[in-house]
């Protein structure tokens, strides 16, 4: 990375929180009288709280990032699809934050959104060459959709969202810096990393403003495309370790609420983090060992696109998963 586009990851850092923080306080007014979200029996708040600073969130994130990225300050692009998938997304969230949708037809938005980013790579672009395309992109699909709902499904505890997408998008600036990620990706990821240091005063604990669907779950997909812009640069233990704790929860949850017999689909309080603050650990305990982790991950991943030797990757992995199951071990037991 040259010093220019150094400093315009930096510049665009540094803009989104700005621009994050004043759009959020401008907002939370009009939400607080319009978009309410009503404690319930798995909710962590006790009052209602307005939800949808997401807007906040996904609209300064795609204002910076894209005026860096299409007013020609840099040359390398990123597809219009991914933004307009993001938008998109951004709308299904906001409508199901107002009225809820239906599941199935909420999928289908859903996979159209993602469908868009993933068919927007060049065919090129590949993960493991062995298999056909058609193959890899399906797939792909099929973990790109689980990957949004699963941040939406991990958006459950003030700031949780902050602890996990600051230290991921943290990561991918300085592998931006170090030549290992596409200038691209790194502008979009400070962009996005910002945003959330300018949400975060908002979201502490105890919350002020949620992000909503309208936040989680394009933060989701965003987040989910410079994780796959990694794995096509074959840095694929850096896409797992970066976000292995949300990974881990939400599937590990889902897996046990089936084998139980559980309607996995209907909301819950079974993640690894919620059952945290029923057994004894507070709402910043929580967050603050997650975001620990979150370090930790980030640390090992920047580590392995650093390592030539499979066997130190595959080390680095393996010490990441055992952190992970650790913390999750924890949680789930009296403090």
């Amino acid at each position: 990375m040259t010093v220019n586009e150094l400093l315009l990851s930096l510049f665009a850092l540094v803009l989104a929180a700005s621009l994050s923080a004043c759009v959020t306080w401008a907002i939370r007014p009009l939400l607080l009288r319009h978009v309410l979200a009503n404690p319930n029996a798995r909710s962590s708040h006790r009052i209602p709280t307005p939800q949808g600073g997401g807007i906040a969130v996904v609209s300064t994130t795609l204002m910076v990032a894209g005026t860096i990225l299409y007013a020609g300050l840099i040359n390398f692009g990123i597809p219009a699809a991914v933004f307009g998938a993001t938008l998109f997304i951004a709308l299904v969230g906001i409508v199901d934050d107002l009225k809820s949708i239906p599941m199935l037809p909420r999928l289908l938005l859903q996979a159209a959104a993602v469908g868009a980013v993933i068919l927007a790579a060049p065919d090129d672009a590949r993960i493991v060459q062995a298999y056909p395309l058609w193959i890899e992109r399906c797939l792909l699909l099929l973990a790109g959709l689980w990957f949004v709902n699963l941040v939406n499904f991990m958006d459950g505890l003030d700031w949780m969202t902050v602890a996990e997408i600051v230290p991921v998008t943290g990561a991918m600036i300085l592998l931006g810096w170090l030549g290992e990620f596409p200038v691209s990706g790194t502008i979009v990821a400070a962009a996005l990393c910002g945003a959330m240091i300018g949400f975060a005063p908002f979201n502490r604990p105890v919350a002020r403003i949620f992000l909503g669907d309208v936040g989680s779950l394009p933060i989701g997909l965003l987040l989910g495309w410079c994780l796959l812009q990694l794995a096509y640069h074959q840095q694929f233990a850096a896409a797992v370790l970066l976000p292995l704790y949300y990974l881990s929860d939400a599937t590990v949850t889902l897996l046990l609420r089936m084998a139980r017999r559980e309607p996995f689909w209907a909301a819950h309080r079974s993640h690894f983090y919620q059952r945290a603050t029923d057994n004894g650990y507070s709402v910043s305990r929580v967050v603050s060992e997650v975001f620990a982790l979150n370090v930790g991950l980030a640390c090992l991943a920047v580590a392995t696109t650093m390592a030539a030797a499979p066997s130190v990757k595959i080390l680095l992995l393996a010490a990441g998963c055992i952190a992970v199951a650790w913390l999750m071990f924890k949680f789930s037991h009296r403090r």
